[in-house]
């Protein structure tokens, strides 16, 4: 599976636009939005849309800049999947993940509430033979907790499910570092966006 995964685009459409053409450009089969599709709320529109112009597959979570209801709202208006304590099936691979961040303006959530989202999640996948954990915010005691601390909640996830990705964003300073936790690598995304072939 050929997967483009971004985050932080904080209402920037052309952003969206850009990202949008280059999943087109690459074939991609998923594209991941892992948070902080808008700006505290604001500019919701012309965000996912790029994306169903071009036919593309979408999921998506909230990161802490909107609610979890207006990921809701953007997953019903779009007919797309909101991942938040949710899962996805492609064949041999399994897709789950948690959305919000143990700190910020908005979608804030305890280490235990984050942890439980991935564990609800990680029921549906956990007998698939590939797994990805998608999270806004990062592990904590990693590379990207050196900028901003990280998830107890998310880490401890990381070490009892053991997937084989984890995607996340939610730190601009962090973009593109990849880390490794035990068997799974941690990818911070963000908004320049990562292909991925899984």
């Amino acid at each position: 599976m050929k997967i483009l995964a971004a985050g932080d685009i904080h209402g920037d459409r052309s952003l969206a636009e850009k990202l949008a053409k280059q999943a087109e450009t690459e074939n991609v089969d998923l594209v991941i939005l892992c948070g902080d599709l808008t700006h505290f709320e604001q500019s919701t529109e012309g965000i996912i849309g790029p994306f169903i112009k071009k036919g593309q597959r979408v999921v998506i979570l909230p990161g802490n800049h909107e609610t979890l209801a207006t990921a809701d709202f953007l997953a019903e208006l779009y007919n797309i999947k909101n991942l938040h304590g949710y899962y996805l099936k492609y064949k041999d691979l399994g897709i789950f993940g948690c959305g919000g961040a143990n700190i910020g303006p908005l979608s804030k959530l305890t280490e235990e509430e984050i942890l439980y989202n991935l564990k609800k999640g990680f029921r549906g996948v956990k007998n698939l033979k590939k797994k990805v954990m998608v999270t806004h915010v990062h592990p904590d005691k990693g590379i990207m907790a050196r900028f901003v601390p990280g998830s107890s909640g998310v880490r401890k996830a990381i070490e009892e499910f053991k997937p084989d990705i984890l995607i996340c964003s939610h730190v601009h300073e962090a973009e593109g570092l990849e880390d490794q936790i035990g068997s799974t690598k941690v990818i911070n995304v963000s908004k320049s966006g990562k292909i991925l072939e899984i």
